[in-house]
This record gives structure tokens, sequence and C-alpha cells, in this order.
């Protein structure tokens, strides 16, 4: 599913709501959860799941092209990890 399926979606579910509307709280929603992990907060949405930030430390890598020994710089990147509901719900429990 897509950004405008969702927002498409739960416009269709909720009449009495401008697509517009949706359109800027499913927005503000997405921006909260970025704003909070680039300042390093985790976000835990119950039942769902937990979005965190990892750091990465640099290290030397390889360019698989050539072989050649490459430093790579250190990293945060976003992490997921689902909750008790939402893998229940996904293994048929």
């Amino acid at each position: 599913m897509i950004r405008s399926e969702l927002i498409q979606k739960i416009a269709d579910e909720n009449p009495h709501l401008f697509q517009r509307d949706v359109e800027k709280i499913v927005n503000t929603i997405f921006d909260e959860i970025t704003g909070a992990m680039s300042r390093g907060d985790r976000v835990e949405l119950r039942g769902f799941g937990a979005f965190s930030v990892k750091k990465r430390d640099a290290r030397t890598g390889r360019n698989p092209r050539t072989g050649e020994s490459v430093e790579v710089e250190e990293k945060h990147v976003p992490f997921f990890k689902t909750g008790k509901l939402l893998r229940d719900r996904l293994n048929g429990k």
C-alpha cells in the first residue's frame, strides 16, 4: 500500500472527512514520526511496532566490482520492530 492508497482508504471509511483533511492528517503523522526519529527518539505504536534509529559504526568495506577496500563512514539507519499484535496477526493467531 502506498501513501495515496492509505489516504483514499481512510477517506472512504470516513465520509464525514474531506480528502484534503485526511491527507493533511496522514502527512502530519508521517512528519512527526520522521521528526522524532531524526532527533534520535523512539516512536512506539502499541500493537503495531516501534521505530528507532540504530547507529552503524565506521568500517572498512569492499567494492564488489573491483575488490578494492573502501572506508564506509558511520551512519544512522531506521529500524522497525514489530509489535506482538501485528506479529500474531501475520502468523494467523
